[in-house]
């Protein structure tokens, strides 16, 4: 059995019924933390829900399209409700648009820069009124191509370039005024229903470069972004703050 280092801690993790979202939840029961699993539309509620059932500790599922200025609102409610805590945020909801730059409109725009920026940033507001004195944690998900960009991904990297900036500037101001840690994670590419999403041609693109990468050549695992993630949560990085950690099998070294 793992050992429960975060057992009794509450973490809401933003994107979370399926990939990334969902193995990092899965990472952190294992280690005895209960958690709000985010799904965005109703049509997924069963994704969700088959895996609150299948953790070991306490959780729950709840409908929250990150795309709205009310929903960051309504998972910080559901953790207070069902616990009256909050301990960990992971802000892992994204969405990408691979297209050339011409073809990307105003609607990608919208889309993305409201859930992949704005979202990180209500979400991360609405919390720390909230967050566990002396002992908090964020985690924000970024990407490589927020630093190492791959063509066809303009706003999807602009978006992630946000997330790894709010990371730099809210690990200084935060800690004093809440006793937190603010890190980030930025996967390579990972093996996600998302990721298989980004088509036949963008995948052309990319394999090149996923072949060339030291550790192996594949894409990584949901469950290897999830050890990474779950290890900044623990107590003991408590002195780990405003790190840009890169789970890309050494693709990108910055």
């Amino acid at each position: 059995m793992i050992e429960q280092t975060l057992a009794g801690k509450v973490a809401i993790v933003t994107g979370s019924s399926s990939g990334i979202g969902a193995a990092i939840v899965r990472e952190l029961s294992s280690r005895g933390a209960n958690a709000v699993v985010n799904y965005p539309f109703s049509g997924l509620k069963a994704e969700a829900d088959a895996l609150v059932a299948s953790l070991p500790t306490e959780a729950v599922a709840v409908e929250a399209d990150m795309s709205k200025i009310e929903s960051p609102q309504k998972l910080v409610d559901a953790a207070l409700e069902k616990w009256s805590r909050i301990d960990i945020l992971i802000n892992c909801v994204a969405l990408a648009v691979n297209k050339p730059l011409e073809e990307q409109n105003l609607e990608d725009w919208d889309l993305l820069v409201n859930i992949n920026g704005r979202g990180t940033f209500l979400m991360t507001k609405a919390v720390l009124p909230h967050l566990t004195k002396g002992g908090g944690r964020i985690v924000n998900i970024a990407s490589i191509s927020a630093r190492g960009p791959p063509p066809n991904q303009t706003i999807y990297a602009g978006t992630k370039g946000m997330v790894d900036s709010f990371t730099r500037c809210w690990a200084k101001e935060l800690p004093p005024k809440y006793g937190c840690t603010v890190n980030s994670v930025s996967p390579g590419p990972t093996m996600t229903e998302g990721f298989a999403a980004a088509g036949e041609e963008q995948m052309k693109i990319l394999q090149p470069t996923i072949d060339q990468t030291p550790v192996g050549p594949r894409m990584g695992h949901p469950d290897e972004i999830a050890y990474a993630v779950a290890f900044l949560c623990e107590k003991r990085a408590r002195w780990i703050n405003g790190e840009h950690m890169i789970a890309s099998g050494g693709l990108f070294i910055d």
